[in-house]
This record gives structure tokens, sequence and C-alpha cells, in this order.
């Protein structure tokens, strides 16, 4: 079996979000799109996915124009389509109308078919004390982690 090659991820989102549900969807690509992705030319730090209709599209999502591609290169920002189920797209598509949800990808790979692949998180922002609460958490846990350590050290 091959290994899944991630091409892209946002680590800001985390942060930034509480993920409640995670859904694998494909994109809609040309080929020059799809060739910078190979070469790992995308940023997803700032993309958001929003309903137009019925249909589902990724927008601020960066790929990179392919060097060789001239004249067929690609607008490096434009909406991309997101390809899934009709049924998941009207249960997501409720979940969106409740509020404060919004919809987030968190990576880019491409899977084992040579597909490409992207991660949506259906996600509620995080208030600031909440950001500071994870962080004192996970601040906590390194401490714990590192106190068991020195302890097995001796």
């Amino acid at each position: 079996m091959r290994e899944i090659k991630k091409v892209a991820q946002n680590r800001k989102a985390r942060h930034e979000y509480f993920i409640e549900e995670t859904y694998e969807a494909g994109l809609a690509l040309q080929g020059t799109e799809v060739k910078s992705l190979r070469l790992g030319r995308c940023n997803i730090q700032d993309a958001y996915a929003s309903f137009s209709g019925n249909e589902l599209f990724i927008h601020n999502m960066h790929i990179s124009p392919h060097e060789q591609g001239n004249i067929y290169n690609h607008e490096p920002l434009r909406p991309r389509k997101v390809l899934m189920k009709k049924k998941e797209l009207k249960s997501l598509f409720g979940k969106v109308q409740q509020e404060g949800y919004t919809l987030i990808p968190l990576e880019i790979y491409f899977n084992e078919r040579n597909w490409a692949k992207v991660v949506i998180a259906l996600a509620k922002g995080k208030k600031l004390y909440d950001k500071r609460e994870s962080i004192a958490k996970k601040d906590a846990r390194r401490q714990a982690e590192r106190a068991i350590k020195e302890r097995n050290a001796y």
C-alpha cells in the first residue's frame, strides 16, 4: 500500500477554532493546479468553504501557478469546487446554518489512488479566553511530561 502524501496543512485552525466534525472530500482542479499541488505549492492558512446554491466552494486557497503552465495556467486564488455526496452536502448545509459554525479546510493530500483530497472541518470560533485556556492546558501537560521524564532519568 502506498503512503499518503500530505500537501498542505492548516495548523492555525486548531488554535483558532473548536473542531466539531471532519469530512473528506474531493476537489475539482485544473491540470496545472494538480501539478503545482504535487510540488507542494499550496497555502490554506486563510481558506474557508461556503455554499453557493447547492454546491460547496473553497475560497482563498492559494495554489501557485505552475512554472511550465504558460497560457494554460490557472488563477491562484480562484474558488474551487468541493466534491461531496449530495446527502453529505445537505447535512453540512443544515449544520452551517446554525449560529457560529463555519467550514475550514484542515489539510490537502493525495490518497492511495493519487487523487487530491481535502479534509474539511465543521468548526466554531474560539474566544480569546478559550485560546488562553487551551494554551495553559498545553503548557501544564508539557511541564508534567518534563517532570516525569526527569524523574525517570535518575
